[in-house]
């Protein structure tokens, strides 16, 4: 499974990229998987629903399942946040494991740097920043600058630096 990341800070666009990158990869014939780091509590499950019972009950995980779906749900009791690797290990095996944020955790990124926000840029103090995909004239980097809005050439890179690569 080739992991890579889509990495950059609040609003500059990692779901609006990811939307277009899945399915252009898909449309490749590759399997497509993703992962999203939430900052904040999240919730799946509603109030009142049996699933939401078992969980506020005390059980450690609750999986739901229907004919078109099932989704696993995980109480961290503890309030560890559990690890990129313990995550990627819970996924089936797949193509490519798109994964937006958790800029923090070290794996392949792909930083994404808009012309309207003033953020520092994340390349320039992380090593596992491996492109950069803008929309910017002023960035200067030895990483490869891809265009923001050419998903075709965002895909291509990431098959480039995959296994797949060769093929």
């Amino acid at each position: 499974m080739e992991v890579i990341g889509i990495s950059g800070w609040s609003g500059n666009g990692k779901t609006t990229l990811l939307a277009k990158l899945i399915p252009e990869l898909i449309d490749r014939g590759y399997s497509v998987s993703t992962l999203k780091h939430a900052h904040h509590r999240f919730d799946i499950d509603h109030p009142g629903k049996d699933s939401h019972r078992h969980r506020k009950a005390g059980a450690k995980e609750v999986m739901i399942s229907s004919k078109t779906r099932w989704a696993l749900m995980h109480e961290n009791t503890d309030d560890e946040e559990a690890s990129i690797d313990e995550l990627i290990a819970h996924m089936a095996p797949v193509d490519f494991l798109l994964i937006e944020g958790f800029k923090k955790e070290n794996f392949p990124k792909i930083e994404i740097c808009r012309n309207d926000t003033d953020n520092e840029p994340l390349y320039k103090n992380d090593s596992s920043v491996v492109a950069v995909a803008t929309d910017r004239e002023d960035i200067t980097t030895d990483l490869p600058i891809l265009n923001l809005n050419n998903t075709a050439e965002i895909a291509d890179f990431i098959i480039s630096r995959s296994a797949f690569g060769g093929q």
